[in-house]
């Protein structure tokens, strides 16, 4: 026991370490360059150009990046948890589907040239929405099925998709770029009490998850073997549900649709510390953010001065580190076999 403590404890620091030096990453490099040595400095030179940059775009663009990454990464190790699938993530339940349409409506009706706040909170309804049509047309017999559950998600998907693509093709192409530069996702938020509230909500659901690790350990052996370890597993994961539909609505409201965060982070982090969720949860929420961070100064830099979607960059590099890892575990299996 001293010695599992002992290794999630060195694994905790090395991924710290690392998201802090991805969060220095971010607030250093851009189109205007800024050494770390002189980031001290800059604090002291208010009315300098580099200070500007620094607190008015890349600070909030990191906390963003550090939250939204963290969230969805941990919204997806928790439910991959529920369903004992490494294949499910926050947008298997239709949350993307429902935030998409949310946003679609806004733009194409032209409601969101009323207020700033109009979109996200748009796309926040919209999310939470379908995670109350998914809960309320998964219950039979007062009993939760998640089985049903994902089935009515990815229904649910499809349908908003269909009626998405309606929307867009009735509206204007300027609205239609809009839609899908905000389904492609970005860090480009200004507003700070939205950055303020989506940081928050994300460090709270992590420290309110971590009540819930041992029956998450007990669900990976299926319901009726946890129930018979004395968990009510039909109140516990209705009350995952709540936390991963926070996260996950959250984070969509703010920065569009990021894929593969919440799908490849917690399957590589699995992969590495093990499936002891007293474990996976900070170790899957320090690594996405650092993923996203890093996804994010990519995105940035990688066409400087013009600005790539960060989805694009998630789907490209997540998908190819999840390919070559995967890869590298059969070989050791068949090594081992």
């Amino acid at each position: 026991m001293k010695s599992n403590q002992l290794r999630w404890g060195v694994y905790s620091l090395i991924l710290l370490a690392v998201a802090l030096a991805a969060v220095v990453l971010s607030l250093s490099v851009g189109e205007v360059s800024i050494p770390f040595r002189e980031l001290p400095n800059i604090f002291s030179q208010k009315e300098s150009m580099e200070y500007g940059v620094l607190f008015y775009i890349r600070i909030p663009r990191t906390l963003l990046g550090f939250a939204v990454g963290g969230s969805l990464s941990l919204a997806g190790a928790i439910l991959q948890g529920i369903y004992r699938n490494p294949l499910v993530e926050p947008y298997t339940l239709g949350i993307s589907g429902g935030a998409s349409l949310g946003v679609t409506f806004v733009l194409v009706s032209g409601l969101h040239l009323a207020h700033i706040l109009i979109l996200p909170i748009a796309g926040f309804i919209g999310a939470f929405i379908t995670i109350f049509l998914v809960y309320s047309l998964s219950i039979r017999n007062r009993e939760l099925n998640v089985n049903r559950m994902l089935l009515i998600g990815v229904m649910i998907s499809f349908i908003s998709s269909s009626l998405m693509m309606f929307l867009m093709s009735i509206t204007s192409s300027e609205n239609i770029q809009s839609i899908v530069y905000w389904m492609m996702g970005s860090l480009n938020e200004s507003n700070q009490a939205l950055i303020s509230i989506v940081v928050i909500l994300s460090l709270l659901c992590l420290a309110v998850s971590y009540m819930f690790v041992m029956p998450l350990n007990a669900l990976r052996l299926g319901e009726e073997r946890a129930k018979h370890l004395g968990v009510n597993s039909n109140v516990i994961i209705r009350i995952l549900f709540i936390i991963t539909s926070l996260l996950t609505g959250a984070a969509i409201s703010v920065a569009g649709v990021i894929g593969f965060v919440g799908l490849v982070i917690p399957h590589i982090v699995r992969l590495w510390v093990g499936s002891d969720y007293r474990i996976m949860l900070i170790a899957s929420f320090l690594s996405g953010s650092t993923f996203l961070l890093i996804c994010d100064v990519i995105a940035r830099t990688v066409i400087s001065p013009n600005e790539l979607p960060i989805g694009v960059i998630t789907g490209i590099v997540g998908g190819i580190v999840f390919i070559v890892l995967l890869s590298k575990s059969r070989k050791k299996t068949k090594v081992l076999s």
